[in-house]
């Protein structure tokens, strides 16, 4: 997963080119097109070139010869026992046949007084563009292979078209991914073809616009075209659309991957874990390869923090970290091994010939089989959507950690920075993470077990891919938005902790101040730090375990809960017998009591407020986690939430941000969309890159 070093924003900026010449496309290029608009190049190699013809001329010789081939001469499928000599026609039937997708007015533009739909009911029910723009590049590239005899005019005029950003409106549903994605390459078919009622989304603009298909072929200055024999099986029958689902999907898949290994390390400095659940013995000891590399990427992204510690066990307390942060590694590891599986799959999928038959002129033969068949990225998408589901169900259990103070070493119920008992920041948060997870687990079943037999039992076995597809972006967006909220709930729970060591600092030199001007007296002078020490520490797990208080009950609480512990140090430390004596003990004691408790309510109070205005939070992190920290903070803008006093109807307009105050979703929603976009994809490769270089002999070398 370390291998994308290129962001696709990046790559799109780049001078790198994105050629279809049938053998060198990348995923990285098909996303660049797709999403962020870069133009893709017919390759210039004559030899390439020369093979399209030479299929074309092979191909025409064969039927000039009498050859019986099939979708040229024969019926299609299960009606493959006809045949005809019309072989234009035939192709005019096939897109006939196919175009059979359902889409709503408001797909093609044409809602009018006339075109209504149910109000509200109804969701989009084309492809989005983004996945039409990648079908039609893949599907070039497979055709430029000079396997399906199909004339290089007809690759030009489909790279034109997606060049000028204009793509046909195509169903999302319908495909089988059997014979290839049929119905929904068939639209490509149309278009070329300039059939008035296939509609072409014209530009990136919001919202879109829409044209016939024979309007936008004048408006792109491209002469429609009859399709010649095979040429319309050659562009409907392959795996171009799945392919194009897939390659986003298992792009942005692996983007979510790099992600949770650096939430992982946010997590266990939130939760004041130990680095020593990712130690490289581990991993040797039981040499998975992804294992391995997610223990190196969390123990690199965990780098330089002050927060994580590097004990393996603790002498009070659990001994060691709870599951989702010990075995982060072993619970990673296997999914991105099977996503790496499926980039492989999506790859060289990308640069096949999908189609059939498949013309050999090297051999001077022609092949009858079953490439359009798309298993590899039925197989693939559904490991893909498996990985969402592990790295969800692993972000949900720390998240449900961080937010319950009974787990969460000290940190305020539901991550609230003021009063619990009017303050529940993150409980919402929580019940959404649940519904997320829900869902997502929902969505995680194989697509490819409903499989039915269909078309006169010829597509006894159907691949479904793009179904498999779908719900493998499905689940990328589902886990995104996990992804957003544990990032909002790690911000918060960070801030909150770096707030609790700043109190630390105030409040250790005030409370032994106290002790000394209440019990100098009766402690000697060689027993008073280990006085203090114990009662420090006993007065710090009495505070951090009552954080369910309210402000003025939990000093006066931690404290008295902490008295037993005093009066027995000190009745140890005490000789003296005497009754006057006990008396200025039990009244010194007294006195600290009802001080002690007042003063450590003050000092937090005082520190929260100095916190609140400025975070200290980034010179306890990580430099990984202090960048996606910082990015959250200050580019984003998305704040430490104080508590009530930042719901927006009861205060307006915060005058630190310049803006009015959000709601929680409107915080976590900025997020999403930066997750969404790749920046903090971006950001976690940066940092990883960084920890790396600063950090090698750590590592285990396989970057």
């Amino acid at each position: 997963m370390r291998s994308q070093h290129l962001s696709i924003a990046q790559f799109a900026r780049s001078d790198t080119r994105v050629v279809v010449d049938g053998n060198s496309l990348s995923i990285a290029g098909v996303v660049a097109v797709s999403l962020h608009g870069k133009h893709a190049l017919l390759t210039d190699d004559s030899e390439i070139l020369d093979c399209v013809q030479q299929s074309v001329d092979f191909l025409n010789q064969e039927l000039s010869n009498g050859r019986t081939v099939y979708g040229v001469t024969t019926g299609f499928g299960g009606s493959a026992d006809t045949r005809t000599s019309k072989l234009e026609s035939l192709q005019d039937a096939l897109q006939q046949h196919l175009n059979v997708g359902v889409l709503l007015p408001s797909d093609k533009g044409l809602l009018t007084a006339t075109a209504t739909e149910p109000d509200g009911l109804l969701r989009s029910h084309a492809l989005p563009a983004s996945i039409v723009k990648a079908m039609m590049l893949v599907r070039c590239n497979s055709l430029i292979r000079g396997h399906s005899g199909v004339r290089l005019s007809i690759v030009e005029n489909i790279l034109t078209m997606l060049n000028k950003k204009m793509t046909p409106v195509v169903p999302l549903r319908g495909s089988i991914s059997a014979s290839g994605d049929l119905s929904p390459l068939s639209y490509i078919a149309g278009m070329l073809e300039g059939n008035p009622d296939v509609f072409i989304r014209v530009g990136d603009t919001h919202p879109p616009t829409y044209l016939p298909a024979d309007k936008a072929l004048a408006k792109a200055g491209i002469q429609a075209v009859r399709l010649q024999a095979k040429e319309g099986l050659g562009i409907m029958n392959g795996t171009a659309t799945s392919c194009a689902a897939g390659c986003i999907a298992i792009y942005q898949a692996g983007q979510l991957a790099v992600v949770i290994q650096l939430l992982t390390a946010m997590g266990t400095e939130a939760l004041l874990g130990t680095i020593h659940n990712y130690h490289p013995f581990i991993s040797e000891a039981r040499p998975h390869v992804g294992q391995a590399e997610a223990a190196a990427n969390i123990t690199a992204f965990l780098s330089g923090s002050k927060l994580a510690r590097d004990k393996n066990v603790e002498n009070i307390g659990l001994a060691q970290d709870r599951y989702s942060l010990r075995t982060a590694s072993q619970w990673i590891g296997p999914s991105m091994e099977d996503l790496d599986l499926a980039h492989r799959q999506v790859q060289v999928e990308v640069n096949s010939t999908t189609d059939n038959p498949l013309i050999d002129i090297t051999n001077a033969a022609i092949h009858h089989g079953g490439n359009f068949q798309a298993t590899s990225i039925t197989s693939a998408m559904e490991k893909t959507t498996s990985a969402m589901q592990m790295f969800g169900k692993l972000i949900f259990a720390q998240s449900s950690e961080v937010i319950d103070n009974k787990l969460n070493k000290g940190l305020p119920p539901n991550l609230s920075a003021d009063d619990p008992s009017l303050s529940f920041t993150c409980k919402g948060v929580d019940v959404n993470m649940a519904a997320y997870m829900s869902e997502l687990a929902y969505v995680n079943h194989p697509v490819s077990s409903h499989v039915q037999s269909t078309e006169m039992h010829n597509q006894s076995v159907n691949s479904l891919a793009l179904v498999a597809a779908r719900y493998a972006l499905e689940s990328v967006e589902i886990l995104s938005l996990m992804v957003s909220t544990y990032i909002y709930v790690l911000c918060q729970a960070l801030d909150l902790r770096c707030l609790h060591l700043e109190f630390v600092k105030a409040a250790q030199p005030a409370l032994r101040k106290l002790l000394l001007e209440n019990f100098s007296g009766f402690v000697g002078e060689g027993s008073f730090d280990s006085f203090e020490e114990q009662t420090w520490v006993t007065l710090q797990d009495n505070w951090s375990s009552l954080s369910h208080l309210d402000l003025a009950d939990r000093g006066t609480t931690a404290v008295k809960s902490s008295i037993g512990h005093v009066l027995q140090d000190l009745m140890l430390n005490h000789k003296k017998t005497d009754i006057a004596s006990h008396l200025d003990l039990l009244s010194a004691i007294d006195t600290y009591q009802n001080t002690a408790g007042r003063l450590l309510s003050s000092i937090y109070n005082s520190t929260r407020e100095d916190f609140f205005k400025t975070q200290t939070t980034t010179s306890y992190l990580s430099p990984a986690s202090a960048k996606l920290y910082s990015f959250v903070r200050h580019q984003l803008k998305v704040p430490f939430h104080r508590g009530l006093q930042d719901h927006p109807l009861l205060f307006g307009t915060d005058e630190e941000l310049g803006r009015r105050r959000e709601i929680l979703g409107t915080m976590v929603s900025h997020i999403y969309l930066a997750v969404r976009k790749g920046d903090v994809y971006d950001i976690a490769m940066e940092a990883l890159r960084e920890a790396i270089k600063r950090d090698k002999p750590y590592c285990n070398g396989s970057a």
